[in-house]
């Protein structure tokens, strides 16, 4: 059979089976949409960014790499899809329609994409900046459409989506739980002569046995000298005494991640006088932070006062630059949310129920990186933990 008949075959006993939250909150996002939507001036929105799509429909798939589109409109949701992607589209989505294209076949998805969104209005919003709209769409569209405006609608979901209903807070939670598991087993799994792969190994089977699902980022483990280069993985080093073993980890409860980073040291030995100032550090730039995340303030105000933490030591350490950024729902390549960044000149302001993961990780170039962290929830009193860290540097057991 072909994709629309495997779509009516599967409607008969999978339609909604695997949606992620009931109606309501489904129509509490869209609701939101509607009144961003009318305040831009917007007839109509295609979106095309994973997460957003998730968001708003509940379709959650591993398969991330291929074109998939929301066309959105107050009152109508169409889902586009490959063929390979209908069963995840009809278990899981909650919209109006399902709508195939070949996967072998790219060449068939411009003309009905247009076709959908012709009759919708003339004001079209899409996200040029954001990494799901592809070019040949983009300028396909606009060939086929010359009569609309296709207008730059980026950004347009972050105010909805940073701002974190009881139902996403939940997930999260369970996520923390699930993670924290994960750093557990982690740290047990320091010794010398261990490789960073073992104990990579030993956080994701300890994750996958407490249910996360696939995550957005695998588990991160770096020992000594290679810690110090951002954005490095385990690749069958061997960990030898005295370094510090940096480990960050997030497990995903309905694509929702709360993720941790945590350092100890390959034991026997203490850490040395410069890796305890660093951690303390570390640990000072949170406290300063989680009292200055409360609402009203803006994202630049907090990441002054980490900053005036961090100032003794600026020279010395590299830092990202960013304290902390959202997170919520999100599939692979990361567990970025990417609605919200605490950094020098961000002025969107702290709201309840935001939620922040706070990678506060110090590199001192060629030597070492030590990291701990939290992900935590903005209150009226400041911000919250939802994960329970550590923040000790300590020997290994």
């Amino acid at each position: 059979m072909d994709h629309i008949a495997y779509q009516n075959r599967l409607r008969q006993v999978l339609m909604n089976r695997e949606a992620a939250f009931p109606d309501q909150e489904f129509d509490r996002r869209c609701l939101a949409l509607d009144r961003a939507l009318d305040a831009a001036g917007l007839d109509a929105l295609l979106v095309t960014q994973p997460a957003d799509i998730y968001y708003l429909t509940g379709y959650n798939t591993f398969e991330v790499s291929v074109h998939t589109a929301l066309v959105y409109a107050p009152g109508r949701r169409i889902l586009q899809v490959p063929s390979i992607e209908t069963g995840p589209a009809v278990a899981c989505a909650r919209c109006d329609e399902i709508v195939g294209y070949r996967w072998e076949g790219p060449e068939e998805i411009v003309e009905p994409l247009a076709d959908m969104l012709a009759p919708l209005g003339r004001r079209i919003g899409m996200d040029f900046w954001g990494g799901g709209l592809r070019a040949g769409i983009a300028g396909g569209l606009q060939q086929r459409l010359p009569d609309h405006q296709l207008v730059n609608a980026s950004g347009l979901l972050a105010p909805l989506r940073r701002v974190k209903s009881a139902p996403e807070l939940a997930c999260l939670e369970r996520s923390a739980r699930i993670t924290e598991a994960g750093i557990a087993a982690a740290r047990a799994a320091v010794t010398p002569g261990v490789t960073d792969n073992d104990i990579a190994a030993a956080a994701a089977r300890a994750m996958l046995e407490q249910g996360t699902e696939f995550m957005s980022m695998q588990p991160i483990v770096v020992g000594g000298l290679r810690s110090s280069i951002i954005h490095t993985n385990h690749r069958r080093f061997t960990i030898a005494t005295g370094e510090p073993v940096f480990i960050e980890v997030g497990a995903a409860f309905e694509r929702y991640t709360a993720p941790l980073m945590h350092t100890l040291v390959a034991g026997p030995g203490e850490p040395d006088d410069q890796m305890r100032r660093v951690a303390d550090t570390g640990q000072a730039i949170y406290q300063a932070l989680i009292g200055t995340m409360i609402p009203g303030n803006t994202f630049d105000e907090a990441a002054r006062k980490a900053e005036e933490v961090l100032a003794p030591l600026v020279e010395d350490v590299f830092f990202s630059g960013v304290y902390g950024y959202s997170v919520g729902a999100q599939f692979p390549p990361s567990w970025v949310e990417g609605t919200a960044f605490i950094a020098r000149g961000q002025q969107v302001r702290f709201e309840e129920n935001m939620v922040f993961h706070l990678p506060l990780c110090l590199r001192v170039p060629g030597k070492w990186g030590i990291g701990f962290s939290e992900t935590v929830r903005v209150t009226s009193r400041g911000a919250e933990p939802l994960t329970r860290n550590s923040w000790v540097l300590q020997p290994s057991d």
